[in-house]
């Protein structure tokens, strides 16, 4: 999936640890050769290749999933959409270091992308895309989906106490270490990774963090990061970093990722539906950063002021 999976667990004994790892980790194997755009045997390949032509039957597994990102994209308004590919494509962000696309170029990806153009028939099991050529993305919600399947792998091998990182762009937290109220996670400062901008507690949560630090390149001194808003093609300007706490991991890829698009007012209002998440933005100003926190609390003890200057990449002269 394009990153790099590490898991920390609790167990009895070491014999149990491994297997459980073992099962977690084939499960991660599984999922990525099932959803991945890069691997031309996937079932997502198999669904891009076939579905603009002919309504194509697919696995419950991968419908069900295909179903859940489909609502995700009317929840937002089309901010999250998995059908992307080809935006993807004429960025130059597919297999690729990135390049601004002739305005030919961009508005036929964009004739052929929208969540509103994939027909789902429940009955049969089976996904149509409206017109010829479209291609889904899972990029944004399969890691987090990946995460959530290895957390059950793990339950069913009797393990209790465990963390899922992908990446550190989305975790789940197992219970909590021994003699812990929950596992220590901490949000990196956009302006500088190897500092914390927030340090939280989590308990049966998950988190992800989306940056425009992933994947982006610079033309004319004016810098394009992968995130692209899907209902205008564009790459998000103006965000550095989202950041959402939720109870699964596909919830918190996904609307993570929605959450860059969306301005915070109404980013928060769709946040409004969704049971006991919180979330933090990071957005790019011409002086400062500015932070914009919902339902937010952590342990680090930063104010709102503190957490603008480390934002802003900025130190406060220190008085005695």
């Amino acid at each position: 999936m394009g990153t790099v999976f590490t898991i920390y667990l609790y167990a009895e004994n070491a014999t149990r640890a491994e297997a459980a790892l073992a099962a977690a980790f084939e499960e991660i194997d599984r999922l990525d050769q099932t959803l991945s755009n890069y691997r031309p045997s996937s079932e997502l390949s198999r669904i891009n290749r076939l579905a603009g032509r002919e309504a194509v039957t697919t696995d419950p597994e991968v419908f069900s999933l295909l179903e859940r990102a489909l609502s995700y994209s009317s929840q937002t308004g089309g901010a999250f959409d998995v059908t992307v590919g080809l935006l993807m494509r004429a960025w130059g962000f597919f297999r690729g270091q990135g390049r601004v696309p002739d305005t030919e170029e961009l508005n036929a990806a964009r004739d052929k992308t929208g969540h509103e153009k994939v027909k789902l028939d429940r009955a049969n099991r089976t996904i149509r895309f409206a017109v010829p050529e479209m291609e889904i993305d899972l990029g944004a919600i399969g890691k987090g989906y990946a995460v959530d399947r290895a957390a059950s792998v793990l339950g069913e091998s009797g393990i209790g106490t465990a963390l899922i990182d992908a990446g550190s762009s989305t975790m789940y937290a197992m219970d909590a270490p021994p003699g812990e109220d929950g596992w220590k996670v901490h949000v990196p400062d956009p302006k500088d990774r190897s500092r914390s901008l927030s340090v939280l507690s989590l308990r049966d949560q998950s988190i992800s963090t989306s940056g425009s630090y992933e994947k982006f390149f610079e033309l004319g001194g004016r810098s394009y990061c992968h995130v692209l808003d899907p209902r205008t093609g564009m790459p998000v300007q103006g965000v550095l970093q989202t950041t959402l706490v939720a109870a699964d991991g596909t919830t918190t890829d996904a609307l993570s990722n929605a959450m860059f698009v969306i301005e915070p007012k109404a980013a928060c209002e769709i946040l409004a539906n969704v049971s006991g998440v919180r979330a933090m933005w990071v957005l790019s100003g011409s002086e400062t950063n500015q932070v914009v926190k919902w339902h937010w609390h952590d342990e680090t003890g930063f104010g709102e002021e503190e957490l603008r200057v480390r934002a802003s990449g900025q130190r406060r002269n220190q008085q005695a």
